[in-house]
C-alpha cells in the first residue's frame, strides 16, 4: 500500500529545490542519496561496535561543520588570507528527553597558516550568521552553538 500526501506550498521555482531519499538495508541501517548522486551508510544501531555508518544525529552534526569550514574557506579565500589547513571539531550535549534534541554545540575552528585573527572572526561570524543554513536552523531551535578559533603555524 502507498500513500502519498502533497504538502507543498511553493513551487520547485520558488525555492532552492532537491531532493533525497534513504532505503532501509536491515536492522537500523540505510542508503541515502541525493540529487549529487552520491551514497551514504547511515546506521542507528545501539550497538557501536555493529555500526556500518554515521547515525543520523552524528550526519547533521557533521553536516553542520562542513557547512561552516566551506563557508571559512570560501570567506578567507575572498579576503585573500594565506590559510594552509582548516579542521572544525564539535562537541554537542543533546537534552535526555525526546526528541534529545541538541542543546548546546561547542565548535572549534583550527586554522593553519598566517591569516589575521581578525579576519577569521569576521569569517567565522559571517558563517554563522549569515550563511551557514545548518548552524542558523540549529540555533533557531534552540540549540546554543559555542565556537573558538585557534591559529597555529603551518
Amino acid at each position: 500500500m502507498t500513500s502519498s500526501v502533497s504538502l507543498r506550498i511553493y513551487t520547485e521555482a520558488q525555492l532552492g529545490y532537491m531532493k533525497a531519499r534513504v532505503r532501509w538495508v536491515g536492522n537500523l541501517t540505510f542508503i541515502g542519496s541525493a540529487d549529487s548522486g552520491h551514497y551514504i551508510i547511515i546506521d542507528h544501531a545501539e550497538n557501536k561496535e555493529e555500526q556500518m555508518g554515521s547515525s543520523p544525529t552524528e550526519l547533521l552534526l557533521q553536516a553542520m561543520l562542513s557547512c561552516t569550514a566551506s563557508d571559512i574557506v570560501n570567506i578567507l579565500r575572498k579576503m585573500r588570507e594565506p590559510m594552509e589547513g582548516l579542521e572544525v571539531r564539535a562537541e554537542g550535549f543533546r537534552s535526555k528527553d525526546y526528541p534529545q534534541l541538541f542543546k548546546e554545540i561547542n565548535i572549534e575552528y583550527i586554522v593553519k597558516g598566517k591569516v589575521n585573527p581578525d579576519s577569521l572572526a569576521k569569517a567565522i561570524s559571517l558563517s554563522q550568521e549569515k550563511y551557514c543554513h545548518i548552524s542558523i536552523a540549529l540555533k533557531r531551535s534552540g540549540t546554543d552553538v559555542r565556537v573558538t578559533s585557534r591559529i597555529e603555524d603551518a
